[in-house]
């Protein structure tokens, strides 16, 4: 069976996403915590969640995943931005347990001249700070295209961070297709040596997650633009290549392309549906 669902609003909270990714022919999906751009969140409505708990289980949506406001940036050199990323975090993952089992999802940050070993330290000081021995969430570094300063932008400097976590268990890797593929990981030519290569370095059991995204760049841009499944360099035959793999078939997949609405994610859907090969 294929797991897949796409970003959704949480405006309208818990049970509203859930129906609405029933609606698109979707059995899973992505949320934002909070406002991407700013570090609020809205109270938690705990009969909302226990509704939520209910749908999901009657319609077997899991595992959801939960993404970090953008504006996270645990290796920023301001001692007070690393500060804002601690606590949001602590208080994304507090609030995550009203749902175990699902998932956390973050872009490790961009380390702003400071080096790229100076940043995954300080990503990993931030993780050792707010994981759990028994927490209910698995934490997701994602892998990141390249750009400016960013951190992640090879399985590399990922291992380097997961070396220095503490609770490594409670972590895991979200690989976005559209970033690897910027950041010079060639999934549309060589998918299987890109798998061994990510085994040999972080362990394919550490991959958690997919972010499912064509890119609007070419193969080694270190841009990350996101197109439409099919629409993009790294095309509709790669995508049914990724689905399809043994190695990772058995993952949930996250639509992140740019849609005018939800309607949009319901037709990549059912295309990749179509393309999936039931075992």
């Amino acid at each position: 069976m294929l797991i897949i669902g796409c970003h959704l609003s949480s405006s309208k909270g818990f049970l509203s996403m859930g129906k609405t990714a029933v609606d698109i022919g979707a059995n899973t999906f992505q949320f934002f915590t909070r406002n991407p751009r700013g570090g609020t969140a809205k109270p938690l409505d705990l009969e909302d969640v226990a509704a939520y708990r209910d749908f999901a289980k009657e319609h077997h949506l899991f595992p959801i995943l939960a993404h970090a406001p953008y504006t996270l940036n645990c290796c920023a050199a301001d001692p007070g931005l690393r500060d804002f990323a601690r606590r949001t975090m602590a208080d994304d993952l507090e609030r995550l347990e009203h749902i175990p089992g699902s998932l956390y999802n973050f872009h490790p940050g961009s380390h702003v001249k400071q080096g790229a070993e100076t940043g995954i330290a300080l990503i990993a000081e931030t993780l050792n700070q707010v994981l759990r021995p028994y927490q209910a969430t698995t934490v997701l570094l994602e892998t990141m295209a390249g750009k400016g300063s960013e951190v992640g932008r090879s399985f590399e400097e990922l291992r380097a961070i997961l070396d220095r976590v503490e609770l490594g268990d409670q972590m895991g890797i979200c690989l976005d297709t559209c970033h690897v593929f910027d950041g010079g990981y060639d999934i549309v030519s060589n998918l299987d040596g890109v798998l061994e290569e990510f085994d040999r370095i972080l362990g394919l059991g550490r991959l958690r997650a997919i972010h499912l995204n064509d890119s609007k760049n070419p193969f080694g841009s270190h841009k990350d633009r996101h197109e439409q499944i099919g629409q993009g360099s790294i095309g509709l035959e790669a995508f049914g290549q990724i689905i399809n793999h043994p190695a990772l078939r058995h993952l949930p997949f996250y639509l992140e392309t740019p849609q005018e609405d939800v309607w949009g994610y319901g037709r990549e859907i059912t295309l990749l549906r179509s393309l999936f090969q039931e075992a």
